[in-house]
């Protein structure tokens, strides 16, 4: 540590003093301005003793964070698959020996369970436009559901435990284990539960179901008790 301050302190060889084009100040001179320095670089407010600060410590006089790499930041971004990349890969295709009813009873179980508690216990006296404003709204996996109305005639009178909900289709899988997929315009839905049968225009499903829980709906669909 001596040394160092000794050869701080030493004066500039007379040989460097025409090449550099500076001359060494008396060691009077280059104190005060030493300590006259400092003290306009320290923060006002804060008492400093400054012969303590050089003898026993580092004085950092400015400090910048260094910038992050955004290209390495992006890199650790988790990156999904895009729509046609899914569709590539078959993500949502239901293999032929998962078609099979008994395999989604347990989910209808679970369905069945959450509209439930959805519905604050749904009741005998719950009242019936309550029930039909929680459904809309709801998440429709694992319920089973029935055609009762359509365009198409053919789908009239399809049951089964809804698998599989896009924005324009449902998927089910009926008990004799058969894929059906049912278009949501035009058709109307059937689902019963706890003795309460709701009616509802698949035209209102044309959405996600996280969509419709923030949508309002005016009420067109019928529930029977």
């Amino acid at each position: 540590m001596a040394a160092a301050d000794t050869l701080v302190r030493a004066k500039i060889p007379q040989d460097l003093v025409k090449v550099l084009g500076v001359e060494s100040k008396p060691i009077s001179k280059a104190e005060a301005f030493t300590e006259a320095f400092l003290k306009n670089s320290i923060q006002q407010g804060t008492r400093h003793d400054l012969k303590s600060m050089l003898s026993h410590k580092a004085v950092i006089l400015g400090y910048t964070r260094p910038k992050k790499d955004k290209s390495q930041r992006n890199s650790k971004k988790a990156k999904g698959l895009n729509a046609r990349q899914k569709r590539t890969m078959k993500v949502f295709q239901i293999k032929p020996e998962h078609q099979r009813y008994e395999l989604f009873l347990p989910l209808h179980q679970l369905w069945r369970e959450y509209i439930i508690d959805l519905c604050s216990g749904l009741k005998p006296t719950s009242s019936p436009q309550f029930v039909q404003q929680k459904l809309l709204k709801a998440d429709f996996h694992g319920a089973i559901i029935t055609v009762v109305r359509s365009k198409c005639l053919s789908y009239v009178g399809t049951t089964g435990i809804l698998v599989q909900e896009f924005k324009h289709v449902f998927k089910i899988i009926t008990r004799k284990d058969q894929l059906k997929v049912i278009p949501k315009r035009n058709s109307v839905f059937a689902v019963e539960i706890n003795g309460f049968i709701s009616h509802i225009y698949g035209s209102k499903f044309e959405q996600r179901a996280s969509e419709r829980s923030a949508k309002k709906f005016k009420l067109r669909g019928t529930i029977d008790l």
